[in-house]
């Protein structure tokens, strides 16, 4: 999965992961960058940058009709969608007591509907027409905590994980029909969301640049990978987590324990 003439929308396009990708992938040659965010003046701002080929959009990603108006809009401004990068994402820490019930209703329901829902409402708005030719793709940003899980952050993990979860399932139903797709499963990455956590149980491998991040993530695309992980230990630490899952769960114990007798918080 090259990104050279194609058409690819990106959600949470206004800054980090989103905005690095969508400058790399329109340095690369592709024929459009459709950049979606909340914060719609940031999504303009950074499609300004790139040039003619790219738009800036408003988008909240869990209104069903507003993802279909912008890929409508996407289709009549620089043709049929090739791929879909559904990047966008919230988190919720456990915070203020740091207990894994801490989070409210509102919250399990925002950050399900954000972190989960919303790739399936961008499934249904571009998928039927990707199944009709060759060379589309669907990428849905997950997180390493969609693998590992993160500490501190009950409810990011466990969407993270369903996201991880609709991505394969996706993969196994339409791989045979064409359809390119992959998790994207990083670990932090210079962004909104990691600005002021380098001290975090999140950061303990770095903060990696987002451009950095954005080349390793095209180069596994080429190679046709499902599971992008840009960071080369996410791989052993899954191994060794499905090697002895009640050794992997005691050593996140122990992390925990180290993280709050440092900085008092898990995360």
């Amino acid at each position: 999965m090259d990104v050279k003439d194609k058409v690819i929308i990106i959600t949470g396009g206004a800054s980090g992961i989103g905005k690095a990708l969508g400058e790399l992938f329109a340095r690369e040659g592709a024929k459009g960058v459709a950049l979606a965010d909340m914060n719609a003046s940031g999504a303009e701002a950074v499609a300004a940058s790139i040039g003619d080929n790219a738009k800036g959009y408003a988008l909240d990603v869990t209104d069903e009709a507003a993802v279909q108006t912008v890929v409508d809009d996407v289709e009549a401004t620089f043709g049929p969608v090739d791929i879909y990068v559904s990047n966008a994402g919230i988190i919720f820490s456990d915070a203020p007591d740091w207990t894994a019930i801490s989070q409210t209703n509102e919250q399990w329901q925002k950050i399900w509907e954000v972190n989960v829902f919303a790739h399936i409402l961008a499934c249904r708005a571009v998928l039927p027409k990707m199944l009709e030719r060759e060379g589309c793709g669907f990428i849905v940003t997950a997180s390493a905590a969609g693998l590992l899980s993160q500490i501190g952050d009950t409810s990011y993990s466990t969407t993270k994980h369903a996201a991880v979860g609709f991505a394969e399932s996706l993969a196994i139903t339409h791989g045979d029909d064409g359809l390119y797709v992959a998790a994207l499963c990083p670990q932090a990455v210079a962004s909104n969301m990691t600005k002021g956590a380098e001290e975090s149980s999140a950061a303990g491998d770095g903060v990696m640049p987002a451009e950095e991040f954005a080349g390793r993530v095209l180069e596994q695309m080429r190679a046709g990978k499902f599971m992008i992980r840009p960071h080369e230990q996410v791989e052993g630490y899954f191994l060794n987590k499905a090697k002895d899952y009640d050794r992997w769960v005691g050593g996140m114990r122990k992390f925990r324990r180290m993280q709050m007798e440092r900085t008092g918080k898990p995360i």
